[in-house]
């Protein structure tokens, strides 16, 4: 990421900053936990959000990984399809941002793609997203806590490298996100922002994670994959219908062999 755009992501913190607070708090309430605690497994609290709202998670490995996820919301139902190809900080960082277009986004949306690149940072949406889920995944007094604990534990030579990877591991959040995040509180000097922090390499991440004797697995794609057990749920349901008469088997037959071809091409297969 360049540094001009990075400068106006935190200038969009800095100016709705408070109206998102507002918002980190909403969620918090909707979910019945205090605003000042870390969500430990985000998923576990996601999903039956989302299923409150109408939505259904799914979790699926991608052939493209510049997709992040695919959203669809139908007369009855929505769904969010994760791609699990990606690597687990980035599903967390995800499913925080869609959190926001399904709670609190002004427009409704029928169908979107969400990139897994930085193009996503220019739409006002979508910054408003990456600012909820940052602000959700990091709460302010922990991370202020948490860096300046892992400040003063880091080797003076990799000092702000080796921090950032700290809160990476400790929150399970993406690298880029949790820079930003130091930059909206303040933490690191607006005016001094290192090319080198920007545009650090993943496999220099990888390598300060094992030398820091870090869980690098969280950098790893999940490839968890929902699809078995989704068409598990649809077959159940479908012949609870057909056995009542609201359903027959053709029909059920139809829309299994429908959800596999969507599957396949999902998949790239």
């Amino acid at each position: 990421m360049n540094i001009e755009r990075f400068r106006k992501i935190i200038q969009y913190s800095d100016a709705n900053r408070n109206d998102m607070e507002t918002k980190v708090k909403n969620f918090y309430s909707f979910v019945r936990m205090s605003s000042d605690k870390e969500v430990l497994n985000i998923m576990q609290i996601a999903r039956p959000s989302f299923q409150k709202k109408g939505y259904l998670v799914l979790e699926m490995p991608f052939a493209d990984d510049e997709i992040g996820a695919l959203c669809y919301r139908g007369d009855a139902l929505g769904y969010i399809v994760l791609n699990t190809s990606l690597p687990k900080v980035n599903i967390n960082f995800a499913i925080c941002h869609e959190l926001y277009h399904v709670f609190f986004q002004k427009s409704e949306f029928k169908t979107k793609v969400e990139f897994a690149n930085d193009h996503y940072y220019e739409h006002e949406e979508e910054s408003a997203a990456n600012l909820f889920a940052g602000m959700l995944l990091m709460p302010e007094a922990s991370f202020r806590f948490m860096y300046a604990k892992f400040k003063e534990e880091a080797e003076t030579y990799e000092k702000d490298t080796d921090t950032i990877i700290r809160l990476m591991n400790y929150y399970q959040a993406p690298y880029m996100a949790v820079l930003i995040r130091c930059y909206e509180l303040g933490l690191s000097d607006y005016d001094c922002i290192s090319e080198e922090l920007l545009n650090v390499e993943q496999s220099k991440i990888r390598e300060r994670f094992n030398d820091l004797w870090l869980d690098d697995s969280i950098l790893d794609a999940t490839k968890k994959d929902d699809y078995k057990h989704l068409e598990a749920v649809v077959e159940r349901v479908g012949n609870e219908c057909i056995k009542d008469s609201y359903l027959n088997k053709r029909t059920l037959e139809k829309v299994l062999q429908n959800m596999r071809k969507l599957y396949s091409g999902i998949k790239g297969e």
